[in-house]
């Protein structure tokens, strides 16, 4: 299984971004997909992760409490892709963004089978 994160980049306070985690391989619909961000120093953090129902409206979707009613994860099954819309974003925010798959719903990390390179996000004015 492959996994590519991308949109990364460099946003001012208030901007916003979308980041892509595309797959390669396997259907992401069979999995599990979580957002996690890391910077020097400090433990991986769950961001957000969304299972797949029969029709996107039933998906099921969990957010670290530090980016509700921010960020919004969503999936395209045409394109097998999982993208992570992110707004209003604060200098908190930065680091580097990583998508994974597993089986497991949730935001430990460990619970996560597969991982792609993840993408940096720098958020300053």
């Amino acid at each position: 299984l492959q996994l590519q994160a991308s949109g990364g980049g460099l946003v001012q306070p208030g901007g916003s971004l979308r980041l892509s985690c595309a797959a390669s391989k396997f259907t992401l619909d069979n999995h599990v997909i979580g957002w996690f961000r890391q910077v020097p120093g400090k433990e991986r953090e769950g961001v957000s992760c969304i299972r797949s129902s029969v029709d996107s409206a039933s998906d099921m979707r969990v957010y670290a409490d530090s980016v509700k009613g921010r960020f919004t994860i969503s999936r395209d099954v045409a394109k097998n892709q999982v993208y992570l819309q992110m707004n209003s974003l604060k200098p908190e925010d930065t680091g580097v963004y990583f998508c994974a798959a597993g089986q497991y719903f949730g935001l430990v990390s460990d619970r996560y089978d597969y991982w792609g390179q993840g993408t940096l996000v720098t958020v300053s004015s």
